[in-house]
């Protein structure tokens, strides 16, 4: 081998070895998605997306897009302080009423491209700038209750906020939607598994979290009439080469344009803006045998200034996907309700 070859070619190595992204991006080019029996590429399994990758790049990393070894260490570090462990957080109302840190499972690592964070869309790593009318509708929702409840899209806890009835909990602690069940799927707090399932017609993406298939028809059957909405959306999928692309419309107003993902349960989850007018587009590409790439690009002009895209790097998992049952068959929510209105002094 040439001598300046030589030299190229150990350099090359020594920096795939230094650096995760490039090792996968490699290991991309050269790998061989496995086919189904009917000739798709095969995609299915159990796949964690578990990351501690913030989703929006923090401010003082300006506009450096992937980190050092280095620097991956210290930011764990900041989010991973040493002294977190699984006991009592010190707060009664915390360990009795919440979760410390023993129930979550957000993950202990950054992506293995050691990211800045996971939007890559803008390049600036930031969510656009949010929309006036959307924090006005999020006002507007609030002030149409008779109590201080928090936006009924939320994770409401605490007895500052007082419900007169059960509608006025909020869809994510009613266990109905929300947090990292998608679409689109962003890391959280816990449950970060997903299971896909193909067959000649249909691709299902089936989520631990809220335990919800949303079923993606993949004929070329036409998408709903726009005056037909659900709470996920109405999805249709194609392929475009090695990728399988998943195109979602016909949300409702009940579900935001987007979740802000969740590390600590004690934190208040996020909703941004009404997925009315949400667009979003997802695809799923396998890069290696044990590495799914799923990159989402939200454009939701009612909510947000510009669309915007994020990617999640998942890994292939063995663990079994567990039934998520969070409120069947809780008969006491009416008697809890009665129960509080009678400690206020009232009928």
């Amino acid at each position: 081998m040439h001598k300046q070859t030589a030299l190229a070619h150990s350099l090359f190595v020594a920096l795939l070895l230094a650096s995760p992204g490039l090792r996968a991006q490699a290991e991309s080019d050269e790998y061989t998605t496995p086919r189904t029996s009917w000739g798709d590429p095969n995609l299915q399994g159990v796949w964690d997306f578990r990351t501690l990758t913030p989703l929006e790049r923090p401010p003082e990393f300006g506009d450096k897009q992937v980190l050092t070894p280095a620097e991956a260490q210290a930011l764990l570090t900041k989010i991973l302080p040493p002294d977190r462990k699984d006991e009592p957080t010190g707060s009664p109302k915390q360990d009795v009423e919440g979760y410390n840190a023993f129930w979550l499972d957000a993950g202990e690592n950054l992506d293995v491209e050691l990211r800045t964070s996971l939007i890559v869309d803008p390049p600036n790593g930031r969510l656009p700038q949010r929309v006036a009318a959307a924090e006005e509708r999020r006002i507007a929702q609030n002030q149409k209750r008779t109590a201080p409840v928090r936006d009924v899209l939320s994770y409401s806890v605490g007895p500052e906020y007082v419900h007169e009835h059960p509608e006025s909990f909020g869809l994510s602690e009613r266990c109905l939607i929300g947090f990292n069940a998608g679409p689109p799927i962003v890391p959280s707090a816990y449950n970060n598994n997903l299971r896909i399932v193909q067959n000649p017609g249909f691709f299902v993406v089936v989520t631990e979290m809220v335990h919800d298939a949303r079923i993606v028809p993949t004929d070329g059957r036409a998408q709903l009439p726009r005056d037909m909405r659900q709470w996920s959306g109405s999805s249709r999928g194609r392929w475009d080469g090695e990728t399988f692309v998943v195109e979602t419309t016909n949300f409702t107003d009940k579900t935001p344009a987007f979740h802000l993902p969740v590390v600590d349960i004690s934190e208040v989850e996020g909703v941004l803006g009404s997925g009315v007018n949400l667009r979003l587009v997802e695809r799923f590409t396998r890069l290696a045998e044990d590495q799914l790439s799923y990159d989402a690009t939200v454009t939701a002009p009612d909510s947000f200034e510009h669309p915007f895209t994020y990617r999640v790097l998942m890994r292939r998992s063995e663990q079994k996907m567990f039934e998520y049952a969070c409120h069947e068959g809780n008969y006491a929510l009416g008697g809890m309700l009665r129960g509080a209105r009678l400690r206020d002094g009232q009928p």
